[in-house]
């Protein structure tokens, strides 16, 4: 890598429009796996104003069998998107969890692509869906990711608990922060400049007068100080550029103010740029579809063999084809940060450790949960495990890879 250089990742809040439509598709999931863990889920969400619109695959037992709904299987899907929406925050009049109006146009999953992911007589489970994954841990965090991310991400969470604690009442869901920081020899030195900018509660703030001005003041003082928690001090220096809201009023926010769309906040789910992305979104989909759950193994493995002492840096990428079990390729790059260990010998040990087809996904990650509301906002890595979930950010492999390795 170059010496020196500026690297820029963002992140947006639960009340983005499309994370909105990302936290939807995923209580969707999880509903559905809560009923049968054998669930299959492809759910797409919409939001504008007023409107939330559901549409994709599903096959559920219970639910929906035959191309038939269960009674009260359809007032349970409604029941949870008003809650998604509530718990997110929107009670706006041009989005409100009560008074939205909700469509439904998910049906049963195609008998075509049924066929080729189920296990039946001597073929296993097939994956989902062709496609690549790509996994991705870095020593430059305490999570292990990248550190404009990292703080990107922790900026937003901090708003978002202020809002809801009530410390900043001022607040409303809506927020977007971009982190750029000066690299040396690989490490973080500098932060260059920080973007924030957080919807806010009508009437805040105005251009023009002195009262207006000094509300700005204080809005701009108080996230410069959620900043000032949340980056390392030393980062923070004379010459850090700070814009928070540059733009000036930003009331009408959310899905009222920009439509959303499920998996259109792509890299902010993984690793802000840092690192190369399959193109698969992860929200809305069972974890049979290894654009989910291939990623989570790969950041698993990644995580690991940095966790182990193997590398400071690892990237590793799996490729499938729909209805076949097993991975085509693995690939393992260690950016020239190896330490007793080379690329191919990892390529040899990780299948060996870990079942990289499906069903071995799944089942040594425990995916079959209704785990995965809790993803769809802040970042499916770098995340802390707890209980069921983010299981694929444990570090439980560090013993088995030294042990390969010798």
């Amino acid at each position: 890598m170059r010496s020196e250089f500026l690297f820029t990742s963002e992140s947006v809040s639960e009340g983005h429009p499309d994370k909105v439509s990302d936290q939807i598709s995923d209580a969707i999931v999880d509903l559905f796996l809560s009923k049968d863990p054998e669930a299959r889920v492809a759910c797409e969400t919409l939001t504008t104003t007023q409107l939330v619109v559901l549409a994709g695959e599903i096959r559920c037992k219970g639910v929906y069998e035959n191309g038939e709904w269960a009674p009260g299987a359809l007032e349970e899907i409604e029941a949870t998107v008003r809650r998604t929406v509530k718990e997110i925050g929107y009670e706006q009049s041009g989005f409100h969890w009560k008074t939205l109006v909700f469509q439904n146009h998910l049906h049963g999953q195609s008998a075509h692509i049924a066929q080729g992911v189920d296990a039946s007589g001597n073929k296993d489970e097939g994956a989902g869906d062709q496609g690549i994954m790509f996994g991705y841990a870095s020593d430059e965090t305490p999570d292990l990711m990248p550190a404009t991310l990292d703080y990107s991400h922790k900026i937003l969470e901090r708003l978002a608990a202020d809002r809801k604690s009530g410390v900043a009442p001022f607040l409303e869901p809506d927020a977007k922060s971009q982190v750029t920081l000066r690299y040396h020899n690989e490490r973080p030195a500098e932060a260059a400049a920080i973007v924030v900018s957080t919807q806010h509660a009508p009437g805040y703030f105005f251009h023009g007068g002195e009262g207006d001005e000094a509300k700005y003041a204080e809005l701009r003082e108080y996230v410069k100080g959620v900043i000032a928690d949340v980056l390392p001090a030393e980062l923070l220096t004379e010459n850090t550029v700070y814009h928070i809201n540059p733009t000036g009023r930003f009331e009408i926010g959310g899905p009222d103010g920009d439509a959303g769309m499920t998996g259109r906040k792509i890299i902010v789910d993984t690793y802000g740029g840092a690192a190369p992305h399959g193109g698969g979104a992860f929200s809305g989909k069972d974890p049979t579809k290894v654009d989910r759950s291939a990623a989570y193994i790969t950041r698993y493995l990644a995580k690991n063999i940095v966790s182990a002492g193997l590398a400071r840096r690892c990237t590793i990428q799996l490729s499938y084809a729909i209805g076949v079990a097993e991975p085509l390729s693995i690939y393992v790059d260690l950016h020239g940060t190896g330490k007793g260990v080379c690329e191919a010998q990892l390529e040899k040990i990780l299948p060996e450790l870990v079942r990289l087809n499906p069903r071995g996904i799944r089942t040594h990650l425990g995916l079959n949960k209704p785990i995965y509301r809790r993803t769809a906002a802040y970042g499916h890595f770098g995340r802390t495990p707890e209980g069921d979930f983010f299981p694929w950010e444990r570090t439980d492999l560090v013993d088995a890879l030294n042990a390969a390795v010798g």
